[in-house]
């Protein structure tokens, strides 16, 4: 087979591209170590400018000052230690609390329970532009200053829980490097059987990995997009799978061409030419699907389309060019000691997939309605997703010392205590607002009203745990009766979960149609049909139905979460869609190309005969880094990583190995409309090729 790149050009190509790479990875390579310093874990930044607790966090800085987070230090003396004594602790290390240096005005005075067994201090830290988690220096110096205290004590509150969770992630990003590494290393073990081969595709999803955390760094230092601790994990495990995959499909077609052409050069420009469009369709309908996101009103959902759609086509980028310009200067040795030779017969088919293969060629009808039976009945579990939100105790699937200080607080004292919610209104009308917050259900106190430039500052603390169900319902009182007042508006920790809730459940509304949308778009161009799309587009709706109904089963019944983020079902919808169907469209793909010479039956079981092993091994690999998720000690990570390693795996393996061909073989030539198929060659412009058992 020739190819029209003589093989001097090829090597030259080659060169040109490792050295453009090694240019752009030494520019973005420091900038790369910055993104961590540019994240903003504050949820207010997360909300839009419209939200109520958007508009009161900004008003209350006139009060308690900008970005200040409570941290809440509870005391239990238990039997051992007198109530003067504890008191008198409590008193000593409020005083110390006040030196440390992010500490924002007076520490108030010790608060003793009614039962006389606890004493709370609640300590005003302020925190930069990371948000809350800035605040875990000074929660380490107060945990330091209580820990000689001679009874149990805990730092909880907002403050407690942003340095628990920043305490959490600082070991998060190197854990999920090194797990993903070694995942995707023994699956490129045993996909390849060589020694050497993985380290090429790993050192280039290093290369993606670095340049598309400069890129972002670049985008979040300068154009304003909001990173959070959620996205960059994320990036870290899709530039893993998706540039793994790319490598899988280019490396599995190159080999493929090395059996029949007898020059490497020449070999690797047929794989490019002939792997490099169904590569190509699969990066930009996936970027494509994540920037959809960019029309969410949660900022931090909306930040998360440009990020993952940079880090997708950075690894297009580099996977399609760099690759395989270290592939072919390597040489046929790299794949040692199964190195294809020129002459090399095509490999067998395994039995399995022969006997599944007849399967469906005679039954079609009847496999694709149990197949779709089955995700369907899998689909029930949906009705157990609860998505509400997670209550800040929730989110942590280990016991920080802030899950355990609530829980103690809880015990003793108010579920609101030390996280109040916050009334803002005209000063004139202070001690309306204090007279009607009073008397709301679930109220249990209202502070005295603090007026400055024109406005009332109040705190009402609730009964009810922050977060909760509960505490949402007393937020939705407090706000109709503040009503009554111009220009009154309720904000807090409670107030800003619930307006996340509500921003997170229009999202869903808005992003989900458009995505499908541009999935279906992108599908009918690149099959020119639009039976086809709207076919592969329904089974994997219905995959990631089935996907997201037995991981709600396995959140309640397995591992026993409380819940899951108003976010997680959005999230999850975008990458399962996006991502399952990549292997759709490499099938679908493969099955249209064939349909120039054979009738789509026939087409679609060499379609699924020659892609079912390159196409499995890449879902394992996709599966596999998601699956890196579970490793880590937050909910949030553990269900997305869940979700979407369970989803690809389902679709890898049963929705494109069954339902998608069978679904093709029955409806045929239907598939196609309006386009016709087995097409003269001369009426497409292109010589068919003679060989139909190719890899992708």
């Amino acid at each position: 087979m020739r190819s029209s790149l003589s093989a001097p050009i090829v090597r030259r190509i080659a060169v040109a591209a490792i050295v453009f790479w090694v240019a752009v990875l030494v520019a973005t390579g420091g900038l790369a170590g910055k993104l961590a310093g540019a994240e903003k874990n504050d949820a207010t930044t997360w909300l839009p400018k419209s939200a109520e607790s958007t508009k009161v966090s900004e008003l209350t800085g006139k009060f308690i000052g900008s970005d200040v987070y409570p941290a809440v230090v509870v005391y239990e003396r238990g039997d051992a230690v007198s109530s003067a004594t504890a008191r008198a602790r409590a008193e000593s290390d409020s005083q110390r609390f006040a030196t440390l240096p992010q500490v924002h005005g007076p520490v108030p005075e010790p608060v003793e329970s009614e039962d006389g067994k606890a004493i709370q201090v609640v300590v005003p830290i302020s925190v930069g532009v990371k948000g809350v988690t800035d605040a875990l220096p000074t929660v380490r110096s107060i945990r330091d200053i209580v820990s000689d205290a001679g009874m149990s004590v805990h730092v909880t509150g907002p403050a407690g829980y942003g340095a628990d969770s920043a305490d959490a992630f600082s070991a998060v990003n190197s854990t999920l490097l090194y797990v993903t590494i070694a995942i995707v290393i023994a699956i490129l073990l045993v996909t390849y059987r060589s020694p050497v081969l993985w380290l090429l595709p790993l050192v280039c999803v290093g290369v993606a990995l670095t340049v598309a955390q400069g890129l972002i760094y670049l985008l979040a230092a300068h154009a304003g997009l909001t990173v959070n601790s959620d996205t960059e994990f994320l990036l870290t495990v899709l530039v893993f799978g998706a540039g793994t995959d790319y490598a899988l499909l280019l490396t599995a077609r190159y080999r493929e061409e090395l059996r029949r052409t007898e020059n490497r050069h020449a070999a690797m420009a047929t794989a490019i030419r002939r792997a490099g469009p169904a590569i190509a369709a699969s990066a930009i309908t996936v970027a494509l699907s994540l920037l959809c996101l960019v029309v969410a009103d949660l900022n931090s959902t909306k930040s998360l389309g440009p990020v993952m759609a940079t880090g997708v086509l950075v690894s297009f980028a580099v996977l399609t060019t760099l690759y395989p310009a270290l592939l072919v200067l390597c040489g046929r040795w790299i794949f040692w000691p199964a190195a294809p030779r020129f002459g090399d017969p095509e490999p067998a088919g395994s039995r399995r997939g022969s006997r599944l293969e007849r399967l469906i060629t005679s039954r079609p009808r009847r496999v694709w309605q149990v197949t779709a039976a089955v995700l369907a009945f899998l689909s029930l579990g949906l009705f157990g997703l609860h998505a509400s939100g997670l209550r800040a105790q929730d989110t942590f699937r280990n016991r920080p010392d802030a899950v355990v200080g609530e829980q103690v607080l809880l015990e003793h004292f108010p579920g609101g205590s030390g996280d109040p919610l916050q009334i803002i209104g005209p000063a004139s009308d202070a001690d309306r607002l204090r007279d009607s917050a009073s008397g709301v259900p679930g109220v249990v106190s209202v502070s005295t009203p603090v007026r400055a430039g024109g406005l009332a500052y109040l705190e009402a603390t609730t009964a009810d745990v922050t977060g909760s169900a509960a505490a949402f319902a007393t937020v939705e009182r407090l706000r109709s009766v503040v009503r009554s007042v111009p220009d009154a508006m309720v904000g807090g920790s409670s107030a800003i979960a619930l307006d996340t809730q509500k921003s997170a459940r229009h999202d869903r509304n808005t992003v989900v149609p458009l995505v499908l949308f541009v999935v279906l778009a992108i599908m009918a161009l690149l099959l020119r049909a639009l039976v086809a799309p709207a076919v592969v587009l329904a089974t994997v709706v219905l995959s990631l139905a089935a996907a997201l109904g037995v991981s709600a089963l396995v959140f309640d019944k397995v591992l026993g979460f409380a819940g899951a983020d108003p976010s997680f079902p959005l999230w999850a919808f975008v990458f399962l869609i996006s991502l399952g169907i990549d292997y759709s469209i490499f099938l679908m793909a493969r099955i249209r190309e064939e349909t120039a010479n054979h009738d789509t039956a026939t087409a679609t079981a060499i379609a699924v005969r020659t892609t079912s092993g390159t196409i499995t091994a890449a879902g394992v690999v996709l599966a596999g880094t998601f699956a890196a998720l579970l490793t880590l000690p937050l909910v949030f990570a553990a269900e997305i990583g869940f979700a979407v390693a369970f989803g690809v795996l389902l679709d890898t393996f049963l929705v494109r190995t069954v339902l998608v061909p069978a679904l093709a073989i029955d409806l045929g030539e239907r598939m196609w409309w309006p386009r016709r198929t087995r097409l003269d060659s001369r009426e497409e412009g292109a010589i068919p090729d003679p060989i139909v058992t190719q890899t992708i």
